[in-house]
This record gives structure tokens, C-alpha cells and sequence, in this order.
């Protein structure tokens, strides 16, 4: 699943490099934690969250049909330059 993740990620971003996936696990429920290079944050949420809302509701659909319980998180992060 995170490989589907990245695929889609890296398909809607113009800097496809910088896509990371984390997984962790706990109480039974598979996180993923998407990354993206700065400023193309946007791009993975979409107009009012609707692009990743899809995205949500197509792991949790593959999650499903494999008999896992997931999760999909999109930080907004930042770098400081030093």
C-alpha cells in the first residue's frame, strides 16, 4: 500500500523526488504518513481536500479488501534554512 500511495503522490507533483512515505503501526491501524517537498503540499490536498479525500477513501478501500485497518496523514511542513 505504500507503494500506491507514492505512485499516486509522485504522479500529482511536479518534483516527484521529494514523495516519502512513512509507515507505522499501533493498535492494530496502519499509518501513512505522506511527505512532499514544500509548497506542493497543495498539490496532494486539492481544492477544499477533495484529491486527498480520494486518496483516503482508495487505501482505505485496498485496506479493506487486504483486511487492515489504515490511516493517511498530509503534514503541512516547512523547512528552516539555517
Amino acid at each position: 500500500m505504500k507503494e500506491f500511495i507514492e505512485y499516486i503522490a509522485k504522479n500529482l507533483v511536479d518534483k516527484p523526488e521529494g514523495v516519502t512515505v512513512e509507515e507505522t503501526v499501533s493498535g492494530g491501524v496502519i499509518h501513512y504518513q505522506l511527505l512532499v517537498d514544500p509548497g506542493e503540499t497543495g498539490k496532494v490536498i486539492g481544492k477544499k481536500g477533495k484529491t486527498a479525500k480520494a486518496m483516503r477513501v482508495l487505501l482505505i478501500a485496498v485496506g479493506a479488501k487486504n483486511g487492515k485497518k489504515v490511516s493517511l496523514e498530509i503534514p503541512d511542513r516547512v523547512l528552516k534554512e539555517i
